[in-house]
């Protein structure tokens, strides 16, 4: 299929009823744990994305057992001994979530692993794991020495450590939880602020005893878990686009059935309310530790705002939607201490700000973020920088516009939500044309 759409503008707007795609992060997280588990577990409605792809064929690569039957996963896990030796390079694709908890999990297994991935991944920061890693033992190095993949890890025996982060990364935080079940003692992790908390809800799930307080999480190692069964909620990052959609595109309703609503996630359902957003949650319950709900959207009058702080860590992957949301709103928006969208599959303020510039709205450029003028985006040439969130907060700015745009490197979609651009011709109709 070509890596190129031509988008047109969603006139009718966006109406339906819509179950997005299991959640990326808890997938990830359900599958890792399965594999070091003892006994089967299923993972229903697992994310079966590119990224997520990747950390099946990184265990499977490690000799864990896995089977697959439309979204669900059956993992055979045999404890921490039961991952052997790789006998190639483990190929991380796209995937910094597989790259970083991998890192951690085989930290103290006793053999040599290799991490790679793809030229992107190999442009990512990985000194943010190697750091706290080392100082609990681990013989982990980048073989280019720019702490950067390929990764080499010589797994040792590792001893826990009280770590403050310098940044809140719910990968960082994973991986040292993962090592932190294996090491001697007692691992801390603090971060300035809560990030996602995926791991903390899911691992008691597998018998995994951790002890949350405030920013800090506190793990024992020593500790092996059993395996269990896991109903993964719908993807709130990958519906986001849809709910952004909904908010800009005069005439939409949407509603969303049983998407995850962890509240370290839920920054951008908080933004777009204190834009005017008309966004309502019904049906609130909780399944394997994680609230989860429907959600429903309706098209509305929206105002700029000042986004930083706790907003930014809440919404990080989703900012890219609000961007362009942000470009349909009345005034000014400001996004600040954003920097963490430098590092991640492409420059993401970079790319940002050039598109929307592109697509006819003003936008400042600051090192940590972006202040974004709100007007009517146009027609006009796009291309994703092989970012997939970037390609789907694009695709959305074509509907939203008042002409018809051509968007280059869609590819990308594909390493979080394949069945993107199918969802967007259901509920809008012919809009999308590859070419």
């Amino acid at each position: 299929m070509s890596d190129t759409v031509v988008i047109r503008p969603a006139s009718a707007g966006l109406r339906g009823d819509v179950t997005f795609p299991g959640d990326k992060s808890i997938s990830h997280r359900a599958v890792m744990f399965a594999a070091i588990a003892h006994g089967t577990s299923r993972i229903r409605h697992c994310s079966l994305g590119g990224d997520n792809r990747s950390t099946l064929q990184a265990l499977q690569t490690l000799g864990v057992e896995i089977r697959r039957e439309g979204d669900e996963v059956t993992v055979s896990g045999r404890g921490w001994d039961g991952l052997c030796a790789p006998a190639r390079v483990i190929d991380c694709g796209n995937s910094g979530t597989t790259m970083r908890l991998l890192a951690g999990l085989l930290a103290a297994r006793p053999f040599t692993s290799r991490l790679d991935g793809d030229a992107s991944l190999r442009r990512r920061p990985m000194g943010r794991v190697i750091v706290p890693l080392r100082a609990m033992g681990a013989a982990i190095s980048s073989e280019r020495g720019d702490d950067r993949a390929p990764l080499r890890i010589e797994g040792q025996r590792l001893r826990g450590i009280t770590y403050h982060s310098p940044v809140a990364s719910a990968q960082v935080k994973s991986a040292l939880i993962l090592a932190g079940l294996q090491a001697q003692g007692c691992t801390q992790v603090w971060e300035p602020v809560r990030s996602r908390d995926h791991t903390e809800r899911l691992l008691p799930a597998f018998g995994g005893r951790l002890a949350v307080h405030d920013t800090m999480v506190t793990v024992e190692g020593g500790q092996e878990l059993h395996a269990c069964d896991i109903d993964v909620p719908g993807d709130l990052s990958s519906a986001a686009f849809f709910i952004g959609a909904a908010l800009v595109i005069p005439g939409s309703e949407l509603h969303v059935r049983s998407v995850g609503l962890n509240p370290t996630r839920t920054g951008v359902l908080d933004i777009f309310r204190a834009m005017g957003g008309a966004i309502t949650t019904l049906h609130l319950r909780e399944i394997c530790g994680e609230p989860v709900g429907d959600v429903v959207v309706r098209a509305s009058s929206l105002q700029g705002i000042d986004i930083a702080g706790e907003w930014v860590v809440r919404a990080i992957d989703e900012l890219p939607i609000v961007a362009v949301v942000a470009a349909c709103a009345r005034g000014t928006t400001t996004i600040r201490g954003a920097q963490e969208l430098r590092v991640k599959e492409s420059d993401r303020l970079y790319a940002l700000a050039t598109s929307l510039r592109t697509l006819g709205i003003e936008v400042v450029e600051f090192p940590d973020g972006l202040a974004i003028e709100g007007g009517r985006l146009h027609g006009g040439q796009g291309q994703s920088f092989g970012d997939h969130r970037i390609a789907m907060a694009l695709s959305v700015a074509g509907l939203a516009g008042t002409g018809e745009m051509v968007l280059k490197g869609i590819d990308s979609v594909a390493i979080s939500f394949p069945g993107f651009y199918d969802l967007v011709r259901e509920l809008t109709g012919p809009t999308v044309t590859h070419v």
